[in-house]
């Protein structure tokens, strides 16, 4: 079974449980004092596995779905008989570093939690967009595709400057910080363990940028 198919199945029963279960919710969700007082620091990954609703875990497990299945195949041929290894670090640990910079803003705060997996699948979106940056990619319904290597800059931008607006239940600064993790992860796993000349051909992809077929359609 492929791995993004597992996670995905994992995160959804998880998921539905923790709709129903405050506790399984409480127990799992990112909560800095837990860690920080209690040491509970399974929560650093525990918290991918939780949704707030449906819409919530469709929407992630989608894109997960979309670019998870190639990146994996990707990342099999990059890394040949380690493929699988290193894209389950890359999701485990895009977990992580995607809230590093919460839990030291909000270790003491009582009131903080976080929950998705949206920091895990902007890195594996981003890691992707190195790898292939002129694939078309847009949003969900609508008929409209930009390279890859520009949308994530959009991606970027937009996330800081509604991250900096607040008065959202969206962990705006999670995206970013996945987003960038998935960028330099493969950067530095592609230099050490892999021949092939990441950056060199993202470079020259981007290069043949067609400013007269900038976006496309289906």
């Amino acid at each position: 079974m492929p791995l993004t198919l597992l996670l995905i199945i994992i995160t959804v029963i998880i998921s539905v449980i923790a709709f129903y279960s405050p506790k399984v919710m409480n127990d799992l969700i990112f909560y800095p004092p837990a860690i920080a007082q209690h040491n509970q620091y399974y929560r650093f990954i525990s918290y991918g596995f939780l949704h707030a609703d449906l819409s919530h875990l469709f929407f992630n497990m989608y894109a997960f779905y979309l670019f998870g299945g190639i990146l994996e195949k990707v990342f099999i041929l990059l890394f040949p008989g380690q493929g699988k290894l290193f894209f389950v670090l890359l999701y485990f640990l895009s977990l992580i570093a995607s809230v590093i910079p919460d839990y030291f803003k909000h270790k003491n705060n009582q009131y903080y939690r976080s929950l998705g997996a949206s920091g895990a699948v902007s890195a594996v979106v981003f890691a992707y967009i190195m790898v292939d940056p002129m694939q078309g990619i847009g949003l969900l319904f609508i008929p409209i595709y930009i390279p890859g290597f520009l949308f994530g800059i959009l991606f970027l931008i937009i996330s800081y400057f509604l991250g900096k607006k607040g008065g959202s239940s969206i962990n705006h600064g999670a995206h970013i910080w996945g987003a960038l993790f998935g960028v330099v992860f493969m950067i530095v796993a592609v230099k050490m363990f892999s021949s092939y000349p990441l950056l060199d051909q993202f470079i020259e992809k981007v290069k043949g940028l067609n400013l007269k077929n900038l976006f496309t359609t289906p």
